[in-house]
C-alpha cells in the first residue's frame, strides 16, 4: 500500500501538488474557526436553581425551599454533585454534571421537575440560571462622568445592562454601586401620634390620592367612550399638600408632619474607580459560552454605545478575561513559531543543504495546518495545551521526512534514477517510519482512562499531536518523494548517510564507548544509582493540581466585624486605595464596598454591609516578581489596619476548588460552627497555609423583640398589627409609584431618621395609642440583643461546614498531611465526619489516572517494539530509556522550581513516547550491522557511532523546538512552561545516558541475531524441506494410484 502511494505521488505530481495546496486552504480556514480559550473546558457543566423566599431565616429557607429543590433534582442523569447554599429569603442550589452532559436537555428537564414542585406560596417560582454565581465576571465595566450617581445607575440600569444582556452567551449584567431614586416621606411620629393617625392611614391615603385605573366604557348607539380615573401626582410639592385630617376638622397637610423630598434609597454598595465614585457593571457568561467570542461581542456593542452615552460619561473596561487568555495563546503561538524555525536552523546546520532542509521543513507548516482540519472536525479549541501539543511535536514533525530523504538520497547513490530513488527509497523505510510514529501515538491511547481534569487537559493534546504526527506521515509518503523526484537527475550531493562522521565529536564518542563497554556493568550500575539519587530530590518538589497564574490583576477581601456599618467600611477602604494608588507600579485601582466576589469552593456572603473588595492591576502585566512585590507590601500594610481581616485572591478563569478544603459533615449546625471556630486558630499556624476562611460565617448582629401577650391582649393590639406598625415605621413601605415619562419611582413611607437610628428610638417608637396617649414598644415587649441566623451550606444533600484556604511556599501534599495530623490531634465530636476537598481530591483522582496512563503507555510502547523487532528480549533494553528520562524530569522540575501538577505529569505521558525512539533507532542499527556478519562489539561500536548524528538531530530539533516554551517568558508561562521542561530535560538527558548505557546493556544481555548469511541457509532448507515434502506427497499419490489399479 505504502509503495503505490509513493509511486502515485511521484508520477502525479501536480496532484499531489494541488491537494496540498487545498489542504493549506481548508487548514486555514479552521484555523480561523477554531475558539480560543485559555485551557480546555475545566468547568464542570452547572446548573443553579435561585428561588426567592422574603422575610425567611436560613433555617426556614432550607427546610421549606433547599430540601424539597434538591430531592426533586438531586435524580438527574449524569449529576456529579449538588451544593446548596441558604441564606436569610433566598436558596441557591448549583448542579455540577459531567463534562458530556447536554446543558439544553438537562436545563429543561429541571424546569419540568420544579414545575411539579408544591412550594410555599409566599415563595417565587424558582428560577433557573445557566451559569455558577460563584465564578468571576468575564468582563467587569466601570460608568461615570460628571453626573449625579442617581442619573449615572438610571443610565447603567435602563441603557445599557438592557443592551449587554441581549448579547449572546451573556447570562447576566449585574449593576452595582451609584443611587436609586427613590420619594422619602419621613414622618414625625410624635405629631402624627398626637393626631391619632396610624401610619397604616397614611400609607392607604397615599395610594389612593395616586390612581390610574380603568372606569368602564360608555356606549350609546353612535359611539363609545372609555372612562378613565386619572388623578397622578404631578410633582413632590403636591404630595406636600396633601390634606391627612377627615372632614370637619382643621386642614393639616402632609407637609406639617413630616418631610417629603425626592431622594435616593439607601445605599447598600459603594463603588470606585482610582478614588472616583461610580457605577460598576459586571457581566457574566453562560456556562457553555467561550469567553474570548462574548468579550468580543462585548466589545463591538461597546463600541456602538458611544452614540447614546451622556457628554462626558465614559464607559470603561475595567477587567477583561479574554485579554489574559488572548495574550497567553498569543505567546503559545510566537513559541511555536521560534520553536520551527529553530529546528529548522538544526537541519540546516547538520545537513548543510538548503534544497535539502527546504524539502524537509515542508513537512511543519503542511503537517500543522492538516492538523488545525481534524482539530476543528474534532472540536478542539485554541488553547495552552493544544497549542503546546503542537509546539512539543513541531520538532517531531521533520523525523519522518530525514529518515525518507536519507534512504532516497542512498539509492541514488546507488545509481538509481530520480524517480526510482524517490519510490523504492520511501518504500524501504516506509514499515519503519509508521512503526515509529505509532511508537509515539501509542502513548495517547491511555487517555479513556484517564479521568477528572488530567482527561480535559490531556484529550487535546493528544488529539493534537496525534493529527500533526499522522499529517506528518502522510507528508513524508507524498510531498517529500514528490519534491525529491525534481530536477535533472544530476548526480546528488552527498547526504550525512550512516556512515559519515560529526568529526571530532564521533572520534571522541567512539573513544568514551569503548570504556564505557570495557566497564559495562560499571556504567549500568551508574545510571541507576544517579537514579536514586535523583529520587530523592522528589519530596523537595512541590505538588500542584493546577500552577498558580499571574496575570498582573488580584484583589483583596475584606472583612469587618459583623454589623458594621457602610460608612465605616467605606473610610477603612479609602484608606486602602490611598495605599494601593500610592504603591510603585500599580495602574489602577478599583473597589466595592458593600459586596465582593467569591470564588472557589466556599460559599461566603456575597452581600453586606461590613464586606468589599479591592482590586488592583499593576502596571507590567508578564513582570511576575513585580506583581509579588506588590501583593506582599500590601499584605503587610493591610494586615496593619485594626479589625480588617483581609484575604487575598485571583481572578479565576475556570471554577476549580481552593487549593485545600476541609469539609465537616454533620446535621447539628452550633456543633459545626463550635468546632470550626475552635480549630480555626490552630490552621492559621499552619507553615504555608494563609487565608484561611470558615463557610459558617455568623450573621449579623440583631434586636430580638418578645411581646408580652397579655399586656398587648390588654390594650387591645394584636401581634401582627404591631410588628406591622414597627417595619413601616423602620424599614418602611413603598405606598405608591410615583409617574415619570420613561420609569416609576417609589415613594417611602417611614419614620424620619432621628426617630430610628438607636435602640432608644426603638424602644420608644410610638405603636399606637389609647384614649389620646401613645403607646411605645417597650410598653409592650422586650427588647433583646442578639446574634442572626448563620447560612446553611450543603453538600450531596447533607449540611457541611467548610474551611479552606490558599498556599504559600508549600505544597499542598506537605500542608494535608499536617492538616491530617492536627485533625487526628483535634477528633471532631461524635456526630461530625471529615474529610478533603478542594483541589486535594480532583489532584487525587488525576495524578491516579495519569500514573496508570503511564504504565498503560509503556506496556503498549512494549507490544509496537516487540511486534517491530520481532523480539521479547531487545524491547526490554529500549524500556531503559523511561528511568533515565525521569532523571531529567526530576532535575529539571527541581532547577526550575516547577511543582508536579497536572501539566507536568501529563509531559511525562508524552515523554514516554518520544525518548524511546533514539534507543528504536540504536537498537535496529545494531541488529543489522549483526546481520551482516559483524560481531556483537564491533556492531555496537559502528552502529552507535553511525546513528550519533540522527540521533543528535533528532533530539536538538525537539528540544530546541521546545526552548521558547520552556524558557516561559509572557504571560501565562506558568501553565505552559512546564510541560516543555519536563518534555526537554528528560528528552536531553535520557539521549545523553542512551548513547552509553543502552550499548552498554546491550553488550551484557545475552542475545542472537541471525546474520544475512544464516537466514539464507535457513531459507534453502526451508526450500528443501518444501521440496521434500512435495515429492514424498507425489510419491503417495502415486502408489495410491498404482494401488487403485491393482484393485
Amino acid at each position: 500500500m505504502i509503495h503505490q502511494l509513493v509511486e502515485f505521488s511521484v508520477k502525479r505530481r501536480v496532484t499531489v501538488l494541488m491537494v496540498s495546496l487545498a489542504v493549506l486552504a481548508f487548514g486555514s480556514v479552521g484555523f480561523s474557526r477554531l475558539p480560543i480559550n485559555l485551557l480546555p473546558s475545566l468547568s464542570y457543566p452547572s446548573l443553579t436553581v435561585q428561588t426567592e423566599f422574603a422575610n425567611s431565616a436560613p433555617a426556614e429557607v432550607e427546610q421549606l425551599i433547599t430540601r424539597p429543590v434538591e430531592e426533586v433534582v438531586g435524580v438527574l442523569k449524569g449529576l456529579k454533585q449538588i451544593h446548596s447554599v441558604s441564606r436569610s429569603g433566598i436558596s441557591e442550589v448549583t448542579l455540577e454534571f459531567g463534562w458530556e452532559a447536554n446543558m439544553n436537555t438537562l436545563s429543561m428537564d429541571v424546569r419540568e421537575k420544579l414545575d411539579r414542585l408544591e412550594l410555599p406560596l409566599e415563595a417565587e417560582t424558582p428560577i433557573v440560571l445557566r451559569y455558577d454565581p460563584a465564578l468571576d465576571p468575564v468582563i467587569k465595566l466601570s460608568l461615570s462622568g460628571p453626573m449625579p450617581l442617581t442619573s449615572l445607575r438610571l443610565l447603567g440600569e435602563r441603557e445599557v445592562k438592557e443592551k449587554l444582556e441581549r448579547i449572546e452567551g451573556i447570562a447576566s449584567a449585574k449593576v452595582q454601586g451609584g443611587e436609586e431614586e427613590e420619594i422619602h416621606i419621613n414622618i414625625n411620629q410624635g405629631k402624627v401620634a398626637a393626631m391619632n393617625l396610624s401610619p397604616k392611614y397614611l400609607k392607604d391615603l397615599l395610594a389612593d390620592s395616586n390612581i390610574n385605573r380603568p372606569g368602564g366604557s360608555l356606549k350609546n348607539s353612535q359611539t363609545q367612550l372609555l372612562v378613565r380615573t386619572l388623578n397622578e401626582y404631578d410633582n413632590v410639592q403636591e404630595i406636600a399638600n396633601l390634606r391627612i385630617t377627615p372632614p370637619g376638622q382643621a386642614a393639616v397637610r402632609l407637609g406639617d408632619v413630616a418631610e417629603v423630598l425626592w431622594s435616593s434609597k439607601d445605599k447598600e454598595e459603594i463603588t470606585r474607580f482610582d478614588g472616583d465614585e461610580g457605577v460598576l457593571i459586571s457581566l457574566y457568561k453562560t456556562g457553555d459560552a467561550n469567553t474570548v467570542e462574548v468579550a468580543n461581542r462585548v466589545k463591538e456593542v461597546l463600541a456602538s454605545m458611544d452614540n447614546i452615552l451622556p457628554p462626558g460619561v465614559s464607559l470603561k473596561i475595567q477587567f477583561d478575561q479574554s485579554r489574559f487568555i488572548e495574550q497567553s495563546i498569543a505567546e503559545v503561538k510566537q513559541s511555536l513559531l521560534f520553536g520551527g524555525l529553530l529546528a529548522i536552523c538544526v537541519l540546516f546546520a547538520f545537513l548543510r543543504d538548503f534544497r535539502l532542509t527546504t524539502i524537509i521543513t515542508t513537512a511543519i507548516p503542511l503537517s500543522l495546518v492538516a492538523a488545525f482540519i481534524f482539530m476543528y472536525r474534532a472540536d478542539v479549541s485554541l488553547n495552552i495545551m493544544s497549542l503546546g501539543g503542537l509546539t512539543l511535536g513541531v520538532g517531531m514533525l521533520v523525523d519522518s521526512a530525514i529518515v525518507v530523504l536519507e534512504s532516497i538520497h542512498r539509492q541514488r547513490e546507488q545509481g538509481l534514477s530520480i524517480s526510482e530513488a524517490a519510490i523504492k527509497g520511501t518504500s524501504e523505510v516506509g514499515g519503519a517510519v509508521t512503526a515509529s510514529v505509532l511508537t509515539t501515538i501509542a502513548v495517547f491511547l491511555p487517555i479513556v482512562f484517564v479521568e477528572g481534569i488530567a482527561g480535559q487537559l490531556f484529550r487535546d493534546q493528544a488529539l493534537t499531536v496525534t493529527f500533526s504526527l499522522v499529517a506528518s506521515l502522510l507528508v513524508s509518503f507524498t510531498l517529500i518523494p514528490m519534491l525529491a523526484s525534481l530536477g535533472k537527475g544530476s548526480h546528488p550531493h552527498r547526504l550525512s548517510t550512516a556512515n559519515e562522521s560529526l568529526g571530532w565529536l564521533s572520534l571522541a564518542y567512539e573513544k568514551a564507548l569503548k570504556i564505557a563497554l570495557k566497564f559495562r556493568w560499571l556504567v549500568v550500575a551508574a545510571g541507576f544509582i544517579l537514579l536514586l539519587l535523583t529520587l530523592q530530590l522528589v519530596p523537595k518538589i512541590g505538588t500542584s493540581l493546577i500552577p498558580q497564574m499571574s496575570e498582573g490583576e488580584f484583589y483583596f477581601d475584606v472583612d469587618l466585624p459583623q454589623g458594621t456599618a457602610l460608612p465605616t467600611t467605606n473610610k477603612v477602604m479609602l484608606q486602602m486605595e490611598v495605599i494601593a494608588l500610592a504603591t510603585e507600579g500599580v495602574k489602577k485601582v478599583y473597589t466595592s464596598v458593600g459586596s465582593r466576589n467569591v470564588s472557589g469552593g466556599l460559599s461566603l456572603k456575597t452581600k453586606d454591609e461590613n464586606l468589599a473588595q479591592i482590586n488592583i492591576v499593576i502596571e507590567n502585566r508578564s513582570d511576575s516578581a513585580l506583581e509579588e512585590s506588590i501583593i506582599e507590601s500590601l499584605r503587610i500594610a493591610y494586615q496593619q489596619i485594626p479589625q480588617a481581616n483581609v484575604q487575598f485572591g485571583r481572578p479565576s478563569f475556570f471554577s476549580l476548588k481552593t487549593p485545600m478544603e476541609l469539609l465537616f459533615f454533620g446535621e447539628d449546625l452550633e456543633t459545626l460552627r463550635d468546632y470550626s471556630l475552635s480549630i480555626l486558630p490552630k490552621l492559621k499556624k499552619v507553615p504555608g497555609l494563609i487565608d484561611v476562611q470558615v463557610s459558617l460565617e455568623t450573621g449579623n448582629p440583631e434586636l430580638m423583640i418578645q411581646f408580652h401577650r397579655q399586656k398587648l391582649a390588654q390594650l387591645g393590639f394584636t401581634i401582627q398589627e404591631v410588628s406591622q406598625t414597627m417595619h413601616q415605621r423602620i424599614n418602611g413601605t413603598i405606598v405608591s409609584r410615583f409617574q415619570e415619562p420613561d420609569r416609576q419611582v417609589d415613594i417611602r413611607l417611614r419614620n424620619r431618621e432621628v426617630d430610628r437610628d438607636s435602640v432608644n428610638d426603638i424602644e420608644n417608637m410610638v405603636i399606637g395609642e389609647i384614649n389620646g396617649r401613645p403607646v411605645t414598644l417597650k410598653a409592650v415587649a422586650k427588647i433583646i440583643n442578639t446574634q442572626g441566623p448563620a447560612a446553611i451550606d450543603r453538600i450531596q444533600q447533607s449540611r457541611v461546614a467548610v474551611i479552606a484556604g490558599s498556599l504559600k511556599e508549600r505544597s499542598l501534599k506537605a500542608v494535608n498531611k499536617d492538616l491530617a495530623q492536627l485533625i487526628k490531634d483535634n477528633p471532631p465530636p461524635i456526630g461530625i465526619s471529615f474529610e478533603f476537598g478542594g483541589q486535594n481530591k480532583e489532584m487525587e483522582q488525576s495524578f491516579n489516572s495519569l500514573i496508570f496512563a503511564v504504565l498503560l503507555a509503556v506496556f503498549l510502547v512494549y507490544i509496537v517494539m516487540a511486534a517491530t523487532f520481532e523480539h521479547l528480549g531487545h524491547p526490554f533494553i529500549i524500556l531503559l530509556t523511561i528511568p533515565l528520562a525521569l532523571i531529567g524530569v526530576i532535575v529539571g522540575l527541581y532547577s526550575t522550581g516547577y511543582a508536579i501538577s497536572v501539566i507536568s505529569m501529563i509531559g511525562a505521558v508524552f515523554l514516554v513516547g518520544i525518548v524511546v525512539n533514539n534507543a528504536i533507532v540504536l537498537i535496529d542499527a545494531i541488529n543489522q550491522a549483526r546481520r551482516h556478519g559483524q560481531e556483537k562489539l564491533e556492531a555496537i561500536i559502528f552502529a552507535s557511532k553511525s546513528r550519533l548524528r540522527p540521533i543528535l538531530m533528532t533530539t536538538f530539533t525537539t528540544v530546541l523546538g521546545l526552548l521558547p516554551m520552556a524558557i516561559g517568558f509572557g504571560e501565562g508561562a506558568e501553565l505552559r512552561a512546564p510541560l516543555a521542561v519536563v518534555v526537554s530535560f528528560g528528552l536531553l538527558i535520557a539521549t545523553g545516558l542512551t548513547l552509553f548505557i543502552i550499548p552498554a546493556t546491550y553488550f551484557i544481555m545475552p542475545s542472537q541475531v541471525l546474520t544475512e548469511d544464516d537466514l539464507l541457509e535457513l531459507d534453502q532448507r526451508v526450500q528443501k524441506a518444501e521440496q521434500y515434502e512435495i515429492q514424498h506427497g507425489i510419491s503417495e499419490i502415486e502408489s495410491d494410484i498404482e494401488s487403485d489399479k491393482s484393485s
